[in-house]
């Protein structure tokens, strides 16, 4: 049976076509430059992603798509958050059926006055309907952007009931005491972490390794900080690039469009908009890349 989620994993971009469909040509040979890097796996439809903005049916097609081209169904983890739970099911059973079996679960994310218990309800739902032993699945909590945490306690127990079908955890909180708390509630739970400059702390800590945005455009260094290099810094300042931006998604793209010199990388969905040039934000990822990661 597959394991779980371990390593270095990248949360991918989506590239888009002229339309706005997925550009599955493209994404596959993103995935597949990624793997030359050191990459271990790539998540399609997380945040970086950006997964809500695509149905189930965009993204199984996507799926389906990128297996054709070549890449092995245990190197794929797909975002499987809706606020429908029948959404989630339906996603995680037509991906099963497909081969891979790792899926990115949010919490219900429309209503935030949920309890603990409604959280648990709601996941214990969607693995209740899936009802497929193959699947692996991952509670995502990032709560900055969904609005909704996942309580330790509700981590916990819904390992206990379900044992291996709820394989992981991702953190993306950014919170190093959150990621400190799963780990001592549910220390069984493969538990990534999203916040790049938290990678090699929490990897001592027990930590299973990382899906993160950061790796679509300094994979080198993302990497240096798996191997425990001293680079914090430099992965701090280039975090910083991006996320003090008004739009991390866009300005990430648009680094993309520049490294690759393939405008079509600067196309997003609604409700974001792209940015016209991404070439200096490109120069200042460069400068701090300059010097070589010994």
């Amino acid at each position: 049976m597959t394991e779980a989620i371990r390593g270095f994993w990248v949360a991918s971009a989506t590239p888009l076509a002229a339309d706005g469909s997925v550009d599955s040509a493209k994404l596959a040979a993103h995935a597949k430059q990624l793997f030359g890097k050191g990459v271990d796996g790539v998540v399609l439809f997380g945040t970086t992603g950006e997964g809500t903005s695509f149905n189930v049916t965009e993204r199984v097609a996507t799926v389906e798509a990128v297996l054709k081209a070549g890449i092995a169904p245990e190197r794929i983890g797909v975002g499987g958050g809706f606020p429908a739970i029948t959404d989630s099911v339906a996603l995680s059973r037509a991906v099963l059926g497909l081969g891979p079996c790792h899926v990115l679960v949010l919490p219900p994310y429309f209503d935030r006055s949920a309890t603990p218990e409604g959280i648990e309800d709601a996941f214990a739902a969607i693995i209740d309907g899936v009802a497929d032993d193959r699947l692996r699945a991952y509670l995502y909590h990032i709560p900055q952007i969904s609005g909704v945490a996942i309580p330790t306690g509700v981590a916990a127990n819904l390992r206990k009931r379900y044992g291996t079908v709820v394989a992981g955890l991702k953190d993306s909180s950014g919170d190093f005491k959150q990621f400190q708390a799963f780990r001592a509630a549910a220390p069984e739970l493969a538990i990534t972490v999203g916040n790049e400059t938290d990678i090699a702390r929490a990897i001592a800590a027990g930590g299973a390794g990382t899906i993160c945005g950061m790796a679509n455009i300094a994979p080198e260094l993302v990497k240096a900080m798996i191997d425990g290099k001293d680079v914090e810094p430099r992965m701090q300042a280039a975090a910083e690039i991006v996320l003090k931006t008004p739009s991390f998604l866009a300005t990430l793209k648009a680094i993309m469009a520049a490294q690759t010199g393939d405008p079509a990388w600067l196309r997003v969905r609604p409700p974001l908009r792209a940015l016209s040039d991404g070439s200096a934000f490109k120069r200042k990822l460069d400068e701090l890349m300059a010097p070589a990661i010994a």
